[in-house]
């Protein structure tokens, strides 16, 4: 394991040990970073691996030779867009990165291996966090792994179908009359009464390093870092992560300076980070009433606005809200023109990209959309 401390994410002033068992910065409450002592990683050693995230694991919180907690998440497929990109009149090739192919059907499983993984390591005896859906079913399945119970507070009008997922994995749900940050709040008393470990989004360091996983493979399908990456956000940790990834890409010699543009994606009805990056802002300030039918992105405040923000002006890039119906529109597109088992999540990164197309957006290729979860996890998708 190459990590060789804890870094706060606001000025990188105060620094903790490798192997504390991390929340936030005691100093100022910001959200902690995981840094690698620098060092060269040769592809062939990553291509003698088995294609998962631990393919990765000089740069992951991983010690020596452990055993993960792993259910063979990560290694989705690029799926190129071809009718759709016909459509759309674009020079440059449109891929959909397909993370609705892990092991718990959403981008979570990666977050999570490494987040439990390192708490197990670290002698953690509960988890507890918050929850929109497809965090508290990977959590759940996880923590079941890892044998170690969990709580998950989620808010109570979220689909049935995920509160079954996190109650067949065994763990206690509780439902919270409130939105995410509502239930973020109700998990952070829980922790501290109990001891329970809080994996809420940027609530600790780890989850970060499994997502940026997602830049790494990114490279190594492309062969190169791409032009694009239009991803949609709630709590902000995939944009986050990815471009830390691509520093220590950098650092590791797989790549150069270039970066891709990235573009962040919210709903109309919840758009904390494109309000604050249209005002030109550092930070975002909490919607009041929001609402979206959008679980994944009805995240209306969250710690990690900052790094967020700030990755994406760093990138020369964009943020813009979509319409619940547009992205629902677009999903649908998804399954009948590309059989591509898109959920909403995922849709509005196509709805989006549409938008900035017919904006004139000088954006660079290829275009990597991320869906971001199966669509079976929302009974209702098609409904209108």
């Amino acid at each position: 394991m190459a990590i060789s401390y804890l870094e706060c994410s606001r000025d990188g002033a105060h620094r903790y040990p490798a192997e504390r068992l991390a929340t936030v910065c005691l100093e100022d409450g910001a959200p902690l970073l995981v840094r690698y002592a620098p060092h060269k990683i040769r592809r062939e050693t990553m291509a003698s691996r088995p294609w998962t995230v631990w393919r990765y694991r000089e740069l992951l919180p991983i010690a020596g030779d452990e055993e993960p907690i792993s259910l063979g998440e990560g290694a989705t497929p690029l799926i190129p867009l071809s009718r759709l990109a016909k459509q759309m009149e674009t020079e440059h090739a449109i891929l959909v990165k397909d993370e609705a192919q892990n092991p718990t059907g959403s981008f979570k499983s990666r977050g999570m291996s490494v987040a439990v993984t390192v708490a197990k390591r670290l002698g953690v005896q509960a988890f507890v966090a918050p929850s929109a859906g497809n965090a508290g079913g990977a959590l759940a399945a996880y923590a079941a792994r890892a044998g170690i119970p969990a709580r998950l507070y989620v808010p109570k009008d979220t689909p049935r179908t995920l509160i079954d997922e996190m109650q067949g994995f065994g763990a206690e749900v509780v439902l919270v009359d409130g939105l995410i940050d509502d239930a973020g709040r109700m998990a952070a008393e829980y922790a501290r009464e109990t001891g329970a470990f809080n994996v809420a989004t940027f609530r600790e360091p780890y989850r970060v390093e499994g997502k940026k996983t997602m830049a790494f493979e990114l490279v190594e399908q492309l062969g190169a870092v791409p032009g694009t990456i239009v991803y949609p956000t709630g709590g902000g940790t995939g944009i986050v992560a990815m471009w830390k990834a691509f520093d220590e890409l950098q650092e590791a010699g797989w790549i150069g300076a270039t970066r891709p543009t990235l573009v962040s994606v919210q709903a109309e009805g919840c758009a904390p980070i494109v309000e604050a990056f249209c005002r030109g802002d550092e930070s975002a300030t909490r919607i009041e009433g929001a609402s979206t039918s959008i679980w994944g992105l009805r995240v209306p405040s969250g710690i990690g606005d900052r790094l967020t923000l700030r990755a994406l002006r760093e990138s020369s890039g964009y943020a813009l809200a979509v319409t619940d119906d547009g992205a629902r529109a677009a999903t649908n597109e998804l399954h009948a023109y590309e059989g591509i088992d898109a959920t909403v999540e995922g849709g509005a990164t196509l709805a989006a990209l549409r938008q900035l197309l017919s904006d004139g957006a000088a954006l660079r290729g290829p275009i990597i959309l991320f869906n971001t979860a199966t669509s079976l996890k929302y009974g209702d998708l098609h409904q209108p």
